[in-house]
């Protein structure tokens, strides 16, 4: 299968890319615009007539925004004024059927309402970098919703990539070694320094957080109350719909070299390398060298688009086609998230 996939991957570079025209479409209920970008990403859907029920389009468009998603991998829908999460959440239903909880959690965020929650409350003032959510898990949401309620002074954009075009980017020699290899994450919970494993797993339950465990597939020792997992994923998915390989793990983003510096260095300061919080090495457990891990960052910079929010915005991700990040901001900002549609266990993405 690896002789398989570098044979594919091989065959493909990035490519220019060229301005889409605008066309009406829907009974000209709705303007399909260009990206805001010159690239791919996002599609633009704009209403065309005023007061245009944007659940109700949705109800009756579902299959024509799959067809878009899939083949663009995000969609932002501007000019809809969806603020309400009440709201936002028919759009999502209307849109995929049942939300998602947030499971096996990475960084802290609020319910707002059902399984509506804000976007990851973290420093106004430190980036977030790109990632596919949750693809370190067993399973993951096939598509993600963001809905713009309050828009930052300044900067806060949710910049995305193209994975596809991501994993394109990255030398073949480093993507053959990690599809050889696979990825491997080690968590250390508590002490001050990261979330609880009581927050992570959503129970107070030792029994529970190891029954879960075995099912992931995630390696548990406890210390004491304290918890270290480990667990070893895939660096390289196939879609299970358009059948494009994707470059799909946080392998860039939980490694202690994509810290901010001040933050960085103040770990190492206080912890041994077992101990920190989060860390990546590849799926045998042997560490990722520094020049690959640049490589990685490098190819998301390449690939990566942004867009200013604006009140009201809704954008739609395919979760295996397009990672998303955060950048720092101003003032207040406020966007709220919704998942859907788990997929089937990582190991049957190679079968």
């Amino acid at each position: 299968m690896t002789d398989k996939l570098i044979n594919e991957l091989e065959t493909k570079r990035p490519g220019p890319a060229r301005r889409k025209p605008v066309s009406v479409t829907q009974g000209e209920l709705v303007t399909i615009g260009p990206p805001l970008d010159q690239g791919e990403l996002p599609l633009v859907i704009y209403p065309a007539v005023e007061g245009l029920d944007l659940v109700t389009w949705a109800v009756s468009n579902r299959e024509s925004m799959q067809a878009h998603l899939l083949k663009r991998g995000g969609i932002l829908f501007r000019n809809f004024k969806i603020t309400s999460p009440a709201i936002f959440e028919q759009f999502v239903i209307a849109c995929s059927n049942e939300l998602l909880q947030y499971k096996e959690r990475s960084s802290p965020r609020t319910r707002v309402s059902n399984n509506v929650y804000t976007s990851t409350d973290y420093p106004a003032e430190h980036s977030i970098f790109l990632h596919n959510e949750n693809s370190y898990q067993h399973t993951w949401p096939l598509k993600v919703f963001f809905c713009c309620v309050a828009a930052s002074a300044q900067g806060g954009e949710t910049p995305i990539a193209d994975c596809r075009k991501v994993l394109e980017r990255i030398d073949p020699k480093i993507r053959r070694r990690f599809i050889d290899k696979g990825w491997m994450l080690v968590r250390n919970f508590g002490d001050g320094l990261s979330l609880t494993w009581q927050s992570v797993f959503q129970t107070e339950d030792r029994a529970e957080v190891e029954a879960y465990c075995r099912e992931a597939g995630i390696e548990t020792e406890w210390r004491g109350d304290r918890l270290r997992t480990r667990q070893s994923r895939p660096a390289v998915a196939r879609h299970p719909v358009t059948g494009d390989l994707t470059w799909f793990n946080h392998v860039a983003f939980f490694h202690v070299s994509t810290l901010e510096p001040s933050t960085r260095d103040g770990l190492l300061a206080e912890l041994e390398e077992e101990e920190l919080p989060n860390n990546t090495y590849y799926g045998d457990g042997s560490p990722i060298e520094p020049y690959v891990l640049e490589e990685i960052r490098e190819a998301y910079r390449l690939e990566t688009v942004s867009f200013a929010w604006r009140e009201g915005d809704i954008l739609v991700l395919d979760n295996m086609l397009v990672a998303h990040g955060r950048n720092p901001y101003a003032g207040y900002r406020k966007i709220l998230v919704a998942l859907t549609e788990p997929s089937i266990p990582i190991e049957a993405k190679f079968r």
